[in-house]
């Protein structure tokens, strides 16, 4: 590094100036920057914090990258100028760095934006920088796509700034062979490779990047080589797209993985992700908002062009899909969430005990899901105005591991005793039941609904020894009225909860059915999804019981109310 522009300072006016709105972005964009400034302090006031802030290596990945020469378009300087929003990633990116070790603290990155923000030239530029100034022996660096054209582009590009900047090769030893670009210094190279030659052996990468993630229909080459990098003590995968379609692929999972980070839903140390797109509501015509998922959009993205898409666009439907995947970055089909994290948040008491209501009057819910699955139950409590809601989750011993393959929190939610694991494989519906009846002793229940699935022969039990206990189906004429009051509840904080972060995790998963008739219907966005909304699923049957005009007495006989859904 020579001391060039102070890329630390630029990093730290650009998320200044996001949350000040003097850049126009998007949320995933401000919340991406709202996690610095957390950072930050934390580094700062927290010793036991495991990262520190490093000024020099968050500059010189910067410094390298600007001594790179553009090889395609026509560009006002010979060399790279990083726009504000690349040094912000950068800088964050290589900034922070593990305190015990010194590595890397960031061994994942996400970032999705618009076609044309010059994502192929950065992605050439880190592959680099890798190859050559991280003090990795023999550093791998795959430049891998679902086809061999894709894989190439990113690393045609890195072959061709090689060739055309000789102190790079004579600094480094490095070579621009026909199929690798070779590293004699350090005995690394640089690879293009597919999904055809992703299970060749000797795979080991120090950095693996993978172009345009949403055009991968499965997740082989992602998870092989994901697996390939652990015998790398600084290994990186960097993970660049625009929007797509498939709503059930890998792309789409590491997004929702991304905007539950940035939801501060999960604690991912080891994760960053940014989303450039636009926000929900925003109209996708307004050249206003155009900036939000073009952050180059008058650089290497022009406005005459980007209004010659739109107009396009407008008069054709086959191009409009293009048109709001590809210029706009936004996945078609997808939901938005239901509940904003930001104002569950606001709800939260961890100081909030159950015992403190003993006596109380109560509404419990339940959702059995499947026999190997989470099963929740939720109590319900009115303080004044304020409704107080627990919940409760069971889960079979036997099928945590295989939950956490997907989930890894599911680890932690055991350790934290948010979950209580029962014996076998299956839901123990005797230890849900033992559990109700010990609630019923200690609170005045006045009444308890279960979604019908699984729930027959605990309510059956219940109701025979005359408790109020019914199956309440799950469809909009039932869920409309409680899912209304839960939403303005939470809007305006009259809903508490302990801060449970398994069932933060589950109202984060939920987007709504909206009727033409103005109802509501909570549901997951994907059935196949591993993101469960049973925890709010079991709120809603009991809030549908506390907003019940006249509580239904069970008589000795299971009840089945609002008939088939």
């Amino acid at each position: 590094m020579d001391g060039g522009r102070d890329y630390v300072a630029l990093a730290q006016q650009y998320v200044q100036d996001v949350l000040t709105g003097r850049v126009v972005a998007c949320e995933w964009v401000r919340l991406a920057c709202e996690r610095q400034v957390r950072d930050v302090r934390r580094a700062e006031t927290d010793p036991g914090c495991a990262f520190r802030w490093d000024d020099w290596h968050a500059s010189d990945v910067c410094d390298f990258v600007e001594k790179l020469p553009h090889v395609e378009g026509e560009w006002g300087t010979p060399t790279i100028v990083l726009e504000p929003w690349q040094i912000f990633i950068l800088t964050t990116v290589f900034g922070w760095r593990q305190k015990d070790t010194g590595h890397r603290r960031f061994n994942t990155v996400y970032i999705e934006v618009a076609r044309k923000n010059a994502k192929s030239v950065i992605c050439s530029a880190i592959a680099l920088y890798c190859l050559t100034c991280e003090n990795e022996v023999g550093p791998q660096v795959k430049c891998a796509a679902t086809t061999g054209n894709q894989a190439r582009i990113v690393f045609k590009v890195a072959q061709e700034m090689v060739r055309r900047t000789p102190d790079l090769c004579a600094a480094y030893q490095v070579d621009p062979l026909a199929n690798s670009i070779a590293c004699y210094q350090n005995g690394g190279s640089i690879q293009p490779i597919n999904a055809k030659a992703s299970t060749q052996d000797g795979l080991n990468p120090h950095l693996s990047i993978l172009d345009e993630l949403h055009a991968h229909d499965d997740r082989g080459l992602f998870d092989v080589l994901k697996s390939a990098r652990g015998a790398r003590k600084n290994p990186l995968s960097w993970y660049i797209t625009t929007a797509g379609y498939n709503m059930l692929g890998v792309c789409y999972e590491q997004r929702a993985f991304v905007t539950k980070v940035l939801l501060q839903v999960w604690d991912a140390e080891h994760y960053f992700g940014i989303i450039f797109t636009l926000d929900e509501g925003d109209d996708a015509y307004d050249e206003t908002t155009w900036i939000k998922a073009n952050p180059n959009l008058g650089i290497s993205v022009q406005l005459r062009d980007f209004q010659g898409y739109a107009a396009e666009a407008k008069l054709s439907p086959d191009s409009e899909g293009e048109y709001k995947t590809k210029r706009c970055n936004l996945w078609l089909n997808a939901a938005k969430a239901w509940l904003s994290m930001i104002q569950w948040d606001r709800c939260a008491e961890p100081a909030l005990t159950l015992e403190t209501f003993a006596g109380a009057r109560c509404w419990i819910g339940g959702d059995l899901a499947q026999l190997d699955d989470i099963a929740a139950v939720a109590l319900l409590f009115q303080r004044g105005d304020d409704v107080c809601a627990f919940t409760r989750f069971y889960l079979p011993r036997l099928v945590v591991e295989e939950r956490a393959q997907a989930i890894p929190a599911y680890r932690g939610w055991v350790t934290a005793g948010l979950l209580t694991l029962t014996d076998g494989n299956m839901i123990d519906y005797g230890r849900i039941e033992a559990d109700i009846r010990g609630w019923c002793k200690t609170y005045n229940v006045a009444a308890i609904r279960f979604d019908q699935y699984g729930s027959a022969g605990i309510l059956s039990n219940l109701a025979s020894d005359g408790f109020a206990a019914a199956v309440l189906d799950k469809n909009a004429k039932n869920f409309t009225p409680p899912s209304r009051d839960l939403e303005t509840r939470v809007r305006h904080q009259r809903f508490r909860h302990d801060g449970n972060s398994c069932l933060k995790w589950m109202a984060s998963n939920v987007v709504v059915r909206r009727g033409v008739d103005d109802s509501l219907l909570p549901k997951k966005e994907s059935p196949d999804s591993p993101n469960k909304i049973d925890g709010i699923d079991a709120i809603l049957q009991a809030m549908s019981a506390m907003l019940a005009p006249a509580e239904r007495k069970a008589d000795h006989q299971l009840l089945i109310l609002g008939g088939t859904s």
